[in-house]
């Protein structure tokens, strides 16, 4: 049976979409399918900086230790570097324009002033080491990159061509002065922009897959729009049931930007849904539990996302009490499932506050599940039911039919906020796709009689470690460089702070040695720090075969973790 909330959430959110709702919902055809969309998502994301910048104009958007900038002036830079980019660095509609620097500032105008231009924004995952970067460059076709100090250093150490002209861009300076370099080539505000529409590209991110190399993951600017509106959609459901229990919001929406802005949980349910919002940002470069409660203590804090880890090293933190953080009103997640305990704690111990949890991928958009309020707390470990009102949930088996409720199948999301294609990977798009329209997501899970998806398992070969995917291949192929190794196998550890992290066995060739703590500086050169194997076991053997000759991974998986977890009790 549905919850008392559920129907309270359906009511509303039935009003919202309604004809004549603030939200309407019409359908269009697309790909030989007909997929609902929100009428009032303007086609661009041009066209939506300009109306909620200009509508909250003055109040405060961007919140740095240094820097206060409100929504107009956001804009005015990012109208300037747009303009910078047509007349001085000859971008033009559907160019690939990548950034590659921590959260800043002036990471955000760089990402609107690419857009506004008409260019794609490749969005660099900043804890790359050079090969990775110039790798995501070049597979990309990118021909322009705006990169930070530091992973400006790491491309040009990078042994492997990516073809782009790398600009270096100071996000740790002021705004003007950051993007003084981007200005200098000429143009400006005045520069003639291009009038795009829903079906021009607007960005590609990154997506770990099983084989190994990362994707990158295209989508048009319909899809960026409708799955903001859809968080859109929810969010107003969220302030219709407060004011209906008379608790309506009195402060500024604000939340702090503590995950990275190349991931599409920062992109899009944090920043972008945030300009129709009128939602303040204040941003952390890097987490920290104790100055996250400072800086929400400080600025008012009424919303927190991140990684399941963020919020319960909040929890957990010894200088909690120290903080007033009663202000904020949810600690939401996603990117990996909380334990069920965590979930009862944060309701006990955190002043009021509720969790709430969320499942989406990449390729998504970000759109997918949510669990919210009393509901997660009686199915804490569950991702929710789907969103309202783009996304269609199937649970699916092998040949893409839907499976008996109840029974466990392949999680499957179709929705108008899907990414069109893996960039000039035909193959992997084919792949990930039903004949029918619905992303295969890897992951397998069932649904309830009330529709909440149940997680259970992941079909790819992906650690998620505090939320950042890591394929497995990905690593075991930089162990394999090491001319020392003849076989390895690597697979997810359970870890209570990260969820999971990188457990690897090796196999060494006749005459061999090496320590793990050498195999990990070797790797260290290859890899970013989050892939890193936080343990490494060397077999005395070659490692267990299948049938197939394949190395039997389930088996070691089993054995090694089995290891861990009786080394980590005793």
């Amino acid at each position: 049976m549905p919850s008392a909330l559920d129907l309270r959430m359906d009511a509303i959110v039935g009003t919202l979409v309604a004809a004549g709702g603030p939200m309407a919902v019409d359908t269009v055809e697309q790909n030989g399918l007909s997929l609902p969309v929100i009428t009032v998502a303007p086609p661009a994301l041009p066209y939506y900086f300009a109306h909620f910048c200009a509508q909250h104009g003055a109040a405060d958007f961007l919140v740095t230790d240094d820097e206060r900038l409100s929504f107009a002036a956001v804009y005015a830079q990012a109208r300037a570097v747009a303009g910078a980019l047509v007349d001085g660095f000859g971008v033009k509609r559907g160019d690939h324009v990548g950034i590659a620097a921590r959260n800043a500032p002036g990471w955000i105008v760089l990402y609107m002033g690419i857009v506004m231009a008409g260019g794609v924004a490749t969005l660099l995952n900043g804890w790359w080491q050079s090969n990775e970067l110039a790798d995501g460059i070049a597979d990309t076709d990118t021909r322009l990159v705006f990169a930070d100090p530091p992973r400006a250093r790491r491309l040009a150490d990078a042994p492997r061509a990516h073809g782009a002209e790398v600009v270096v861009i100071d996000v740790a300076l002021p705004i003007a002065e950051a993007v003084a370099p981007v200005m200098a080539r000429g143009g400006g505000a005045e520069t003639a922009l291009p009038q795009l529409t829903g079906a021009d590209d607007a960005t590609i991110l990154f997506t770990s897959g099983s084989t190994g190399q990362s994707k990158g993951a295209i989508s048009d600017h319909r899809a960026v729009m409708q799955a903001t509106f859809n968080y859109l959609v929810q969010t107003l459901m969220a302030l219709e049931l407060v004011t209906q229990d008379g608790n309506p919001p009195t402060l500024q929406p604000a939340t702090l930007l503590n995950v990275p802005l190349f991931h599409v949980t920062a992109e899009i349910p944090v920043l972008l849904q945030s300009f129709a919002m009128g939602r303040k940002l204040v941003l952390m470069p890097k987490w920290d539990a104790e100055e996250a409660m400072r800086l929400m203590e400080k600025e008012k804090i009424t919303y927190f996302v991140g990684v399941p880890l963020m919020s319960f090293e909040i929890l957990n933190h010894p200088n909690r009490s120290r903080y007033d953080i009663s202000t904020v009103a949810d600690f939401a997640a996603g990117g990996a499932p909380r334990p069920v305990e965590h979930v009862k704690r944060l309701k006990e111990e955190m002043g009021g506050a509720h969790p709430l949890i969320g499942y989406g991928l990449t390729e998504t958009n970000a759109v997918g599940c949510g669990n919210f309020r009393d509901n997660y707390l009686a199915k804490p470990n569950s991702t929710g039911r789907a969103s309202a009102p783009l996304v269609d949930l199937a649970i699916l088996d092998d040949a893409g039919r839907p499976v008996p409720q109840g029974e466990r199948g392949e999680i499957c999301i179709r929705s108008i906020c899907n990414f069109r294609e893996y960039w000039k990977n035909p193959a992997a798009t084919r792949a990930a796709y039903t004949d029918d329209g619905y992303f295969r997501s890897g992951d397998v899970g069932y649904l309830d009689a009330d529709g909440y998806l149940f997680m259970v398992d992941r079909k790819k070969d992906i650690i998620i470690r505090g939320g950042e995917n890591i394929s497995c291949q990905e690593v075991e192929a930089a162990i394999y460089e090491h001319p020392a190794i003849v076989e390895v196998a690597v697979f997810g550890l359970v870890d209570e702070r990260f969820g999971e992290v990188p457990g690897a066995v090796i196999a060494l060739g006749e005459g061999e040695a090496i320590v793990p703590e050498a195999l990990l500086a070797f790797l260290a050169e290859r890899l970013a720090a989050f892939k890193l194997p936080a343990r490494i076991w060397v077999s005395e053997t070659l490692l267990p075969k299948l049938g197939t000759e394949k190395i039997d991974k389930v088996s070691l998986r089993a054995r090694y973790r089995a290891i861990a977890e009786a080394e980590a009790a005793g």
